[in-house]
């Protein structure tokens, strides 16, 4: 197992993606995927799992990061722009997995303080109250961002509640602790490639032996060494990864972060091409391929 490793040129024409990418090696191109994704043809890819900078909780120190925008309704259109080219990538019957959490409105706060149990919960900044919105608010964005994608031409096919039964604990003490986040499943076409036999899970009742996999997914968080504090796990990748695709397809991380999709994708023999903006990110990736978890 292993990976190519690669810095986007932005002063060069766009490239073109590598044409064969050895199995159970993935590809790690370091750059900004607004820019990275205008060079790969139409049509390469078979699906994209992926999970996003979530917008306003964490401060990746990447000037021009997406999920730092101030209004939220740019956050929105920054992804519906990049997942448009997401689009334009895809096989005809291709699908796109999206998870993507919710947050609150920060009630004012310009700054958050470090949290001992929470790496990277301390930010130099805090995205004003949406208008319309009030502190204290749940934003609604994963729902938003659907909607909007939805919009812009994607099928939206359903919403998978991802429930962590170790989640991450809260002090508060007006409301209940949140323990879930969203897998949203989009296709680009009205027929789309999903193996639903793949992905059975198992049926309560004895004389089942399964059943069509349910819209919510119990799978605890996986803790992760490294200094990338926003890790999904291998099982959600996994899930996503086998309904969509066959073994030698190609899979799409535009947002690659600690690289847990090309963890999947190497274990599963499918080709990965991960995309990310923060060469320090891209590096810790890159050990964690050759470490193979």
């Amino acid at each position: 197992m292993g990976q190519i490793l690669q810095l986007f040129d932005e002063e060069q024409a766009p490239r073109p993606a590598t044409k064969d990418i050895p199995r159970n090696q993935a590809e790690i191109i370091v750059g900004d995927v607004r820019k990275v994704l205008q060079g790969f043809p139409d049509s390469l890819f078979q699906t994209c799992v992926t999970s996003p900078p979530y917008w306003g909780l964490r401060d990746y120190g990447i000037e021009g990061q997406i999920g730092a925008e101030m209004d939220i309704q740019d956050y929105i259109r920054d992804l519906v722009s990049v997942f448009r080219e997401v689009r334009r990538v895809l096989s005809d019957d291709g699908t796109f997995w999206l998870n993507i959490g919710d947050s609150y409105t920060s009630g004012g706060r310009t700054w958050r303080d470090d949290d001992a149990k929470n790496k990277g919960r301390g930010m130099s900044y805090r995205a004003p109250t949406p208008k319309g919105l009030k502190p204290k608010d749940l934003i609604g964005v994963p729902w938003k961002i659907a909607f909007a994608l939805q919009e812009d031409g994607w099928f939206l096919r359903t919403d998978i509640i991802w429930n962590k039964p170790n989640c991450q604990p809260e002090s508060v003490k007006d409301r209940p602790t949140r323990s879930h986040e969203y897998v949203f499943l989009f296709s680009k076409s009205e027929k789309y490639y999903y193996d639903h036999e793949a992905v059975k899970e198992p049926a309560q009742d004895p004389k089942q032996k399964s059943k069509n996999r349910r819209t919510v997914w119990n799978i605890n968080t996986e803790p992760y060494p490294g200094s990338h504090f926003a890790v999904y796990p291998r099982q959600l990748v996994r899930i996503c990864i086998q309904a969509a695709s066959q073994k030698g397809d190609r899979v799409l991380d535009p947002f690659f972060g600690s690289g847990t999709t090309g963890v999947v994708c190497n274990e599963l023999n499918r080709q990965c091409t991960g995309i990310e903006l923060n060469e320090e990110y891209a590096e810790l990736a890159q050990q964690r391929l050759l470490l193979g978890k």
